[in-house]
């Protein structure tokens, strides 16, 4: 099977819903085992174990706040506990909270840097000893189109998504010695909840931004997160690949 995971241990850190979901389940299906992180939707992440081992796979969930340090380490502990190993990080926990910076609160920016940017060295930092150790490893971040271009309204996301491209960079070549990739994919408008929540005219407005002219679908992130984790994809570190539509051309 191309792309196969077979024997791998994979942790998706926010894999109950929407693009993390995705991922887990696209992993599942091609071997790996999963474990499913999630903050504050058990069901959502039960339902997507369930899923997995009703056909046949390997998951399991755990409550963390990845943006605390000591939660993060306990999550990635975890998962080599559960499944002996830890093969596969994706750091994909994320949230907005969308302002104009003159009436952005302080608390908004603080809670969106630390759930998607500070989550990012957290799990990273945890995962990587484990790594180092066994020389092989594969940690994806789930950045976005807004890290590589800007959204107005959006200064706290962008800021964490573009220091996440910025972290892939500098830690692949910390790392690559060692046989472990880092990458990033930058997803543009994908149709998960956070779409759900845009105004209808804001929505359409920003998908005549889209050369391909329509939102992506979160499985079209997994696929490309299942490519990255491969072993066909050993010789990839330190890139952004744009899942966007074309929005980001460079």
């Amino acid at each position: 099977m191309a792309l196969a995971l077979e024997n791998k241990v994979a942790l998706i850190t926010g894999g109950s819903r929407g693009i993390g979901r995705a991922i887990a389940l696209e992993f599942a299906a091609r071997g790996a085992a999963v474990v499913v992180n999630y903050h504050k939707s058990p069901e959502a992440a039960d339902e997507v174990v369930k899923k997995v081992q009703e056909a046949g796979g390997k998951a399991t969930a755990m409550q963390a706040d990845v943006s605390d340090f000591k939660q993060a380490d306990a999550l990635v502990k975890f998962a080599i506990e559960t499944f002996g190993d830890l093969s596969i990080l994706v750091n994909n926990a994320g949230i907005t909270r969308d302002q104009l910076i003159m009436m952005m609160p302080e608390a908004d920016w603080d809670a969106v840097l630390d759930t998607n940017l500070k989550s990012t060295f957290n799990c990273s930092k945890a995962a990587v000893k484990h790594m180092m150790r066994k020389r092989t490893g594969r940690i994806i971040n789930i950045a976005s189109v807004a890290g590589q271009m800007g959204n107005p309204g959006q200064t706290n996301y962008s800021a964490s998504k573009g220091g996440q491209i910025a972290f892939t960079k500098a830690l692949a070549r910390e790392v690559a010695a060692r046989n472990i990739t880092v990458n990033a994919i930058a997803p543009g408008f994908i149709d998960t909840e956070i779409l759900d929540a845009m105004n209808p005219d804001t929505l359409e407005a920003a998908l005549k931004m889209v050369p391909l002219g329509r939102k992506g679908k979160p499985e079209e992130i997994a696929y490309a997160a299942a490519f990255l984790a491969s072993d066909e994809a050993a010789f990839i570190t330190g890139q952004v690949l744009g899942v966007d539509g074309g929005m980001a051309m460079m």
